[in-house]
């Protein structure tokens, strides 16, 4: 297992620290929104944030193999927060 894979398990065991993290992001999108900005936009700008993060700790092909296997989970609903029909 890579570095990213064994930080990615250990984030994800991190119940609390995510929660956390999730709740800072959510007032942010939150606030933008107030301010005017489309959910769209901030949510753009948040992935290319998150992705310049990830790729400045653990390298470009680290985070694209991360990344490969994000079309999976977008389709078995991880992000996901409607229930499915």
């Amino acid at each position: 297992m890579d570095e990213f894979n064994q930080h990615d398990d250990d984030f994800l065991g991190a119940a609390e620290e995510k929660r956390a993290a999730l709740t800072y992001l959510s007032e942010a999108f939150a606030e933008a929104q107030l301010d005017g900005l489309d959910g769209d936009c901030v949510a753009h700008a948040a992935l290319f944030a998150a992705f310049q993060e990830l790729v400045s700790t653990y390298g470009e092909e680290a985070v694209a193999d991360f990344a490969e296997r994000l079309p999976e989970r977008i389709r078995g609903g991880a992000f996901s927060t409607a229930s499915k029909h």
